[in-house]
């Protein structure tokens, strides 16, 4: 890791008190966060206690310990260099709280577990709303004004969930030992609340805790933390209150903001900006108000920040044209990202919709096709887990989430393997996508997926349901391949990376073309008082050469003085 800046040094050196650092977009806050982790365990020395770093991400976790790994070689064996603990927050509270202490406050007879929506037993644990019944792992929860706030979004509307309602459905799912996301986080609170010696005994083992991209603290990790706070923890907060972009969450980036006023803590500021060209650095100060300065120079090739029209029909002339900047600008396609607000929008762009079949049926399509077309075995293997799961009889309480991530379980990873061979053999498992879909497709699949499932019956002692053929029904499929050769030729070529912004937040990218609805566009030339204000800010600046910011054409003869204004170059 290259050498600190003065300012990074300065937050390094800090008192070991709490710190509230606000650090801009590409201001090396991984590398500030794992010396200041460093400089900690050095000053601690042989004390009692460990030090945690926490972020939102496994890609940061994975980084902040390969990081942390480096630099604490040159640690002397008195500094007792693995009493540290990175994970992300809600691995942190996993790992220390629910899987540990969970089952007592749920009043559950036997150890937690992760449930995500897809198993069984799950069919009766909804809760009404004013349209139609919902799952519980659609119910959310959020701290305002210091009370619970028990909801539901549908159609990005959010609608609250009575609280003795609420509460009833997570006590009957708490007694089997199951809790979703949501849910983990609401009995960390309680564990915590209720039991005093519990938080006085987690304050003592972790007397210190960093957290990075402290801007997406939602309300109820806020709660946690303050219960931690008053037990004497010091926690430091670094992070953009700018990027707080999960509203839904409580994320705001307010915590992070007002953390400074507290008595005793500190504020540092970092404000050079490693990542981007002078021209986007500009254009980024323009938009959220600040002052930060750009380390690097402008390049000779082309670069900077423009913004260029489109409508409604025209996405491929759209990313054709970008593509072509790109190769001018010498941008990397593997380091670069068409970025949308919409998920639907960006699986349009992708290709990902997949509507072909029903039911269990349109599960495999759509996993044929990711692997097939987009190369992506990961999400094939979420969609084909998910739909085994759902063929079981009677599938163990938790077992999608155990496949996913069997740790220490040497029977969940021979079973894991064995959904992976499937996926990745398409001669005698998962069927090519090529094949005439209701008339080769789907008899090669209903045969493969009897043999697989025997298979899980005699390895595991895994019972398939009732009436597999009727769960497999062709209905809905069509009389032609789910993908054509052509669009499987097409992807031999690299093509670049389609995301939302929130995927791709975080990222450091060559190149990035945004694109807008009026809504959006506008949002963004507002600024940053907003949440569809920041998701533009992050958008924009996670570029470091080229930016592209795609207005739709009905407005951007309104716009164009104000885009100019702001910064952007109007693309030709």
């Amino acid at each position: 890791m290259s050498a600190l800046t003065p300012e990074q040094q300065d937050v390094v050196d800090a008192p070991m008190v709490p710190l509230c650092v606000i650090a801009c977009a590409g201001s090396g806050k991984t590398k500030t966060a794992v010396h200041r982790l460093v400089r900690m365990r050095r000053n601690l020395g042989e004390e009692r206690g460990r030090v945690a770093l926490l972020s939102f991400s496994n890609v940061a976790v994975d980084t902040f310990r390969k990081a942390y790994d480096d630099l604490a070689s040159s640690l002397p064996s008195s500094a007792c260099r693995s009493r540290v603990e990175i994970d992300t927050l809600d691995g942190f509270i996993t790992t220390n709280i629910i899987r540990s202490h969970g089952h007592r406050t749920m009043t559950s007879s036997r150890a937690t577990f992760l449930v995500t929506g897809n198993e069984s037993f799950l069919e009766g644990f909804k809760f009404s709303t004013l349209a139609f019944p919902q799952p519980i792992t659609a119910l959310k929860l959020a701290f305002v004004n210091g009370a619970e706030f028990f909801y539901h979004s549908f159609n990005d509307k959010v609608e609250q969930v009575d609280t003795a309602i609420a509460r009833n459905l997570i006590m009957k799912l708490g007694r089997t030992g199951a809790y979703t996301h949501d849910l983990g986080r609401y009995w960390t609170y309680r564990v915590l609340n209720e039991r005093p010696e519990l938080l006085a005994a987690l304050a003592r083992r972790y007397p210190h805790i960093l957290i990075d991209e402290a801007q997406d603290i939602g309300s109820v990790h806020q709660a946690i933390l303050e219960l931690l706070i008053g037990a004497g923890v010091c926690v430091t907060l670094i992070g953009d209150p700018n990027q707080g972009i999960f509203d839904f969450a409580g994320a705001n980036g307010d915590f992070l903001s007002s953390y400074h006023r507290r008595a005793g803590v500190k504020q540092y500021s970092l404000k050079k900006n490693f990542r981007s060209v002078p021209s986007i650095v500009n254009l980024a100060n323009g938009l959220c108000g600040r002052a930060d300065v750009a380390e690097r120079f402008a390049p000779s090739m082309p670069h900077g920040a423009f913004f260029t029209t489109y409508k409604k029909d025209q996405h491929p002339q759209l990313i054709t044209a970008f593509q072509g900047a790109m190769f001018a600008a010498g941008a990397d396609i593997n380091r670069s990202a068409i970025l949308c607000r919409s998920n639907g929008l960006a699986q349009t762009l992708r290709g990902d919709k997949v509507s072909a079949g029903q039911g269990l049926v349109k599960a495999f399509a759509a996993a044929a096709v990711l692997r097939d077309r987009r190369r992506d075995l990961l999400k094939s293997f979420q969609r084909v887990t998910v739909a085994v799961v759902a063929l079981l009889d009677n599938a163990p309480n938790g077992l999608e989430s155990l496949i996913a991530q069997p740790k220490g379980d040497p029977v969940a990873r021979e079973l894991r393997k064995t959904i992976w061979s499937f996926i990745r053999d398409a001669d005698t498992g998962l069927p090519s996508s090529t094949l005439v879909a209701d008339t080769q497709w789907h008899p090669q699949l209903l045969a493969r997926v009897k043999f697989l499932l025997a298979r899980l019956e005699t390895k595991f002692g895994l019972k398939a349901t009732e009436n597999i053929g009727r769960k497999l029904a062709k209905t809905a499929l069509p009389i032609t391949p789910l993908a054509s050769a052509e669009d499987l030729a097409d992807n031999d070529t690299t093509t670049i990376r389609v995301d939302t912004v929130h995927k791709a937040k975080g990222e450091s990218l060559d190149a990035v073309m945004y694109i807008t609805t009026r809504e959006q566009v506008q949002a963004l030339l507002d600024g940053v008082t907003t949440e569809v204000g920041r998701i533009g800010y992050v958008a924009a600046t996670r570029a470091r050469d080229l930016l592209w910011v795609a207005v739709p054409h009905s407005v951007v003869k309104e716009l164009r003085p104000t885009l100019l204004a702001k910064g952007f170059k109007e693309v030709g």
